[in-house]
């Protein structure tokens, strides 16, 4: 869970999160434990501090590697869907970025598994997290469209960076009844997709237009970063 942040970790007036809060009401996110995260969860410290000030407008702001936190409107919906069935015990969240889902989806008790392809970011969200306290996250620098298939069963799995139709599902690494959440690349645009899988099939709902960077394979070491 969000345990309260260390002193060294400061806090934009809670004016301003309550102010984006009432922006995603007026938006339609009506589910009170998603509003509540996000008002309590300090955004603009998961972004740049030259960008701290533009951390609760609705935007999507760089994180640098070429990935991006989605602005506020998108990540309540994505909590708002995984929630419709009750809070998840274990979610697996393939790409970490900067840490921001990871915490919020800690502070409503869930237990994160969350893997990050990108060295640098997966040890910045870290530190960050540990900063603030934050509790029952399990982190991974790997292969995201793998899986990780040794702490399975997941109650659900969540992608931040859009999958292609071609990627295999991650099905067999969720229990019976667990939800599956994903922008899909459909080639031309992206939709964001709820499935529900009982075990055989899957049964999908259409959240709506997004947009979100393209999930990659592999690692990007900071080794191999320098020598590129």
């Amino acid at each position: 869970m969000l345990q309260a942040l260390k002193p060294d970790v400061g806090m934009i007036s809670p004016r301003t999160r309550a102010r984006m809060v009432a922006r995603l009401r007026g938006e339609g996110i009506g589910d009170g434990r998603v509003l509540g995260v996000m008002e309590s969860v300090p955004r603009h410290l998961f972004v740049a501090e030259a960008l701290a000030s533009r951390a609760y407008e609705p935007v999507s702001l760089p994180i640098g590697y070429g990935q991006t936190i989605s602005q506020p409107f998108i990540v309540a919906r994505m909590l708002e869907a995984l929630l419709e069935d009750g809070i998840p015990r274990r979610v697996l969240e393939v790409g970490t970025g900067s840490g921001y889902h990871t915490a919020l989806l800690a502070a409503l008790g869930v237990e994160v598994f969350s893997i990050e392809r990108i060295e640098a970011l997966h040890h910045a969200a870290r530190e960050l997290l540990g900063r603030m306290g934050v509790t029952r996250v399990a982190l991974r620098l790997g292969d995201g469209s793998q899986g990780w298939p040794e702490k399975a069963e997941f109650d659900a799995i969540v992608f931040t960076a859009a999958v292609p139709c071609a990627l295999p599902p991650l099905y067999p690494q969720l229990r019976r009844g667990g939800r599956l959440l994903m922008p899909e690349d459909l080639g031309e645009g992206q939709r964001l997709r709820l499935y529900r899988w009982d075990g055989r099939e899957a049964f999908g709902d259409d959240l709506g237009d997004c947009f979100f960077v393209p999930l990659l394979a592999g690692t990007v070491t900071q080794r191999n970063q320098k020598g590129a």
